[in-house]
């Protein structure tokens, strides 16, 4: 049973994607533009921003930003809504991970990891709730990740903000869904992109950022609140969750060897 509306027809459809200039995101963007799309990117790195302008034309508009930085997510969002006059989809995938230990925290590189993935959904979901409600219309996308299912080794802090992205996306979808508007949580496990290669450990069931895009416009076409992905992986992280912790610690320690 679909809890959204599913979103199949892109043909030009308003598309916003922060965290656009690699990994997930970018891969995202690509694959929305090739379907006819109107996407517009964001990220820091403004020169990768403007090489997808270059490929794509007219259907992209690059906008260079810093989600924590509130007042320049409004301005994005305005720019966009002045161009095309709405938006259809907000995918937030804008994040960074730093893997780390308890006896290597570290409170300043804890607030960086807080300040990018959580408040940066944060900074920028005010304007986009507040259009869409205008609108009575669009779907927001929130990229979180299986790290916010449960506690893992060297997931100190990187986990914790996922685990609100989780918690934030699924009280959204109690708000706004009654009002018309679709929100989607999108729970990827290891997908291969300059984030993950920090990873000093096995990653298992480790996937392409193609595939991943792959992934979520599929959930996106059968209107699925919770777009979690591969399968093969994910179904057993879920399943962990149902343990008592004792069972939960040991298989976790036993699975991952830290």
């Amino acid at each position: 049973m679909s809890l959204n509306r599913p979103l199949r027809e892109w043909a030009g459809k308003r598309v916003w994607i922060t965290g656009a200039s690699s990994g997930i995101g970018a891969a995202v963007a690509r694959a929305l533009l090739e379907q006819g799309a109107r996407v517009a990117v964001s990220a820091r790195s403004a020169p990768e921003l403007e090489r997808m302008v270059a490929l794509h034309g007219d259907t992209v508009i690059a906008l260079p930003l810093d989600v924590t930085d509130a007042a320049a997510a409004d301005s994005a969002l305005q720019r966009i809504v002045a161009a095309w006059g709405g938006i259809d989809l907000v995918l937030f995938c804008a994040g960074t991970h730093q893997p780390a230990r308890a006896w290597e925290f570290d409170a300043g590189a804890a607030r960086r990891l807080v300040d990018v993935n959580l408040n940066g959904v944060l900074n920028g979901l005010p304007p986009v709730v507040r259009q869409m409600l205008q609108q009575q219309s669009g779907a927001i996308g929130i990229v979180s990740s299986v790290a916010g299912y449960g506690g893992l080794p060297t997931a100190l802090v990187y986990g914790a903000t996922k685990a609100a992205l989780i918690n934030l996306a699924e009280t959204l979808y109690l708000d706004l869904s009654p009002r018309g508007i679709g929100v989607f949580l999108v729970n990827p496990g290891f997908v291969k992109t300059p984030l993950t290669d920090r990873n000093q450990f096995h990653m298992p069931a480790l996937i392409g950022v193609d595939e991943a895009a792959r992934e979520i416009l599929a959930g996106l076409a059968r209107g699925r609140f919770e777009i979690h992905f591969p399968r093969r992986f994910t179904r057993w992280l879920k399943l962990l969750q149902l343990l008592p912790y004792r069972l939960y610690f040991a298989l976790v320690r036993r699975g991952t060897g830290l």
